[in-house]
Order: C-alpha cells, then sequence, then structure tokens
C-alpha cells in the first residue's frame, strides 16, 4: 500500500470480496467477519436482496442537488421514523456517524441557546468537529465509578456529579453502550437521572445510535435498554450496511422550530437518492426477516459460550455483552499474551476480531445473520488461542 496514507495499523491488504458473514482473500481463504467490517454489514456482506435495489438505483439516478428533494428520502424517513417511538417525526440523511452526531450537537445548541454539553468520559461522538472536542464547552461523568457505588439510585449531590450544574447544559449526548470500543453500557440509574434532571432543566437528550443502533445489542436501539424516549437520535453504521449514510431524528416540534428559525444546513449527498433507498432496504430487510430478535438470542448463547470458557481460564476477567455486541476482558498482559496477539493468531486460523489495548479487550460484532455454528467455531478456536 505505496500510496495509501497510513493513519493506523493494517493487518491485512488482499480482501477480495465478501458473502454474508465472510470475507475472502486473493487466494479464495475465507474469514469468518466477527467486526461486521468496522460495526456496519448488519445484514451481512454482499446481501443480494440489497444488492438489486443497489444496482435498480444505479441505473436510475444516483445524487440529486440539495434544492431537489425526492420521494425515496421521505420513503425513507417513513421507515426509519417506524422503529422509533417518533413516527410524525423529522429526519435527515447525511454521510458518516460523525457528521449526524455533529448536526445533532449543532441543533441542540441553536435550540437551547446554550452552549454546555453532557457526556461520558468514555463516549466516543465523532472523529472531527465539537463531536471529537474534550474542551470548556463539555462536561464529562465517569459512569465506570458508579460500578463501586452502593446506593440503589442516584444521588444528585454525588461526589461524581457535584460538577455537573444542569441549569447551564444544553444537552445530554450519549452512546448507550460501546464506550468508545470498549463495550461498556452506562447504568440504568445514572442514565434515569441525568436524563430527568436535564429535562427539568429544559435541556435535549441526543443519543448517539452509530454504534448501538440496528438490532446491534438486541433491541432496535441501545436505549431501547433504559426506558426513555430521546429528543434526537443519530445513527448510522449499520444503517448503510456498509454504505456511507447517516441520519438524524428528531421530535417534530422540534425540526418545526429548526425550520422556523431559519435553519441552514447543505452538503453535497443530503438526501441523495441512492443512500435513501439503502437505508429503506436494510430496514426492512431487518424486519422482515428479524434480524432484532434474532441478535438478541445469538447474542444470549454467545454470552453463554464465553462465560464457560471464562470458567476455563483465569485469564480472562469479564465477560459482557448485549446482543452481538460482545467484549472479552483479560486480567494481564505481556509481551506474549496481549490482546493483538490474540487478534492476530485467530486472524491466522480464519477469524476476523476486533481488540481494543488500552481496555485489555477482544470484541465481538458480527453480522446479524451469522449463523450459531460461527459462533461455536470461534470460541472452540479462541480456546486453542488462550491455551497455547
Amino acid at each position: 500500500m505505496e500510496h495509501i496514507l497510513k493513519c493506523h495499523e493494517f493487518l491485512k491488504d488482499d480482501i477480495v470480496r465478501g458473502d454474508n458473514c465472510y470475507l475472502y482473500d486473493k487466494n479464495n481463504r475465507r474469514y469468518v467477519d466477527f467486526e461486521s467490517g468496522i460495526w456496519c454489514t448488519v445484514v451481512g456482506h454482499n446481501n443480494r436482496r440489497l444488492n438489486q435495489k443497489i444496482t435498480e438505483q444505479i441505473g436510475r439516478v444516483m445524487h440529486l442537488g440539495y434544492r431537489y428533494t425526492n420521494r425515496l428520502a421521505e420513503e425513507a424517513a417513513v421507515q426509519l421514523l417506524n422503529t422509533f417511538p417518533l413516527k410524525d417525526g423529522k429526519c435527515v440523511f447525511l454521510c458518516s456517524g460523525t457528521e449526524a452526531v455533529e448536526f445533532g450537537i449543532n441543533s441542540v445548541r441553536l435550540l437551547t441557546g446554550k452552549k454546555m454539553m453532557l457526556t461520558f468520559s468514555e463516549s466516543y461522538l465523532g472523529a472531527y468537529g465539537y463531536a471529537s472536542m474534550r474542551n470548556d464547552f463539555w462536561i464529562k461523568v465517569d459512569f465506570n465509578r458508579c460500578f463501586e457505588c452502593k446506593e440503589t439510585e442516584c444521588l444528585k449531590d454525588c461526589s461524581n456529579l457535584k460538577e455537573v450544574d444542569t441549569e447551564e447544559i444544553g444537552g445530554f449526548v450519549f452512546e448507550p453502550g460501546s464506550s468508545s470500543g470498549k463495550v461498556r453500557f452506562p447504568p440504568h440509574k445514572l442514565i434515569d437521572l441525568l436524563v430527568r434532571e436535564i429535562r427539568n432543566s429544559k435541556g435535549l437528550i441526543l443519543v448517539n445510535e452509530v454504534t448501538t443502533g440496528f438490532g446491534r445489542t438486541g433491541k432496535w436501539y441501545g436505549f431501547d435498554h433504559y426506558g426513555i424516549r430521546p429528543d434526537m437520535v443519530a445513527v448510522g453504521k449499520g444503517l448503510g450496511n456498509g454504505y456511507p449514510v447517516s441520519a438524524v431524528v428528531m421530535k417534530k416540534e422540534l425540526g418545526e422550530k429548526l425550520e422556523y428559525q431559519g435553519y441552514r444546513y447543505v452538503q453535497s449527498h443530503q438526501n441523495d437518492p441512492l443512500g435513501c433507498v439503502i437505508a429503506t432496504e436494510v430496514i426492512r430487510i431487518m424486519s422482515e426477516d428479524d434480524l432484532v430478535n434474532r441478535s438478541f438470542r445469538l447474542g444470549e448463547k454467545f454470552l453463554d459460550h464465553l462465560n464457560e470458557l471464562k470458567r476455563r481460564f483465569s485469564c480472562i476477567k469479564e465477560v459482557r455483552g448485549r446482543g452481538l455486541m460482545v467484549a472479552v476482558e483479560f486480567t494481564k498482559v505481556d509481551e506474549k499474551f496481549n490482546v493483538q496477539s490474540i487478534a492476530e493468531r485467530m486472524l491466522e486460523k480464519g477469524f476476523i476480531i476486533g481488540y481494543n489495548p488500552d481496555a485489555n479487550l477482544i470484541r465481538f460484532l458480527p453480522a446479524l445473520t451469522i449463523e450459531e455454528k460461527e459462533i461455536e467455531n470461534l470460541v472452540e478456536n479462541l480456546s486453542v488461542v488462550l491455551k497455547k
């Protein structure tokens, strides 16, 4: 890769095709993709039904100017809103998860007139703009401290929340899982408190569902585990199954207020026909094939298999996950035993897995269409690697 700017490490450079949860290199060797690209291909690589819709739309029109709206965008919006408790809401289709979160943050600030935002210290919100910043406009809460707390309910005067003045905060922006790829989930009681306090102060709730959305956690969205109704939601990744399309969904009254205030946002591929067709078809496939419930069922079995592995290997500190967002954290590492070496050994055995050296974990976010036998094969091969 002489002419590709290296912004991160490369493990392979010869993948040439995919099929469902499988990838194939130039020698036709098969790999089971337990990262679904970068957590995107929820309905599998090279999905035939989706490919047909893409091909048909390419033969019509892929792109229109932003002044020329199209029925495909409205159709995609209706399909997307039907997955939320926001059937009469408003949508805009964009290109990336970062862009969607950034759009949401700017909208919250405009709607509330407040610049300060609240988030979790480990939340990944985006690669650029306000979403990537951790400056004076952000208040951060470390939810990991809450797991040591003995209180049954979060208290506003808790030392972990002493710097949180909700009167100054325009919005609470959070990931309901993932935590920068560490597969950690904020405690229910903390979410309850922060949502309640922010709303009491006329702030808004923006949920980043770019990673956790579209069945990844065994429910349509990660916030469904918390019983809350967000004001805005940013989605991406699974929405396009690998194609770069994202969206922001918001309550109808908020959308109308933005429109009334004359809010303008224009980019080249906003509400493009091709991206909207892909989003519509992904949602239909997920609904008709019951992939959200499938994610929940397979996730439970996956955790059972990994917990059995934990009982056999003392090096495993914790197994955690929801749906098909699963991680194994280890107790210690050294030069010979570390998560990168585990991932490399698994790659040699034909499994693509994720890893996070800072959190000392390996992770698995496969397509929701993966077969249980491949989960069993992975656990069996992981057992062999850990023995060595």
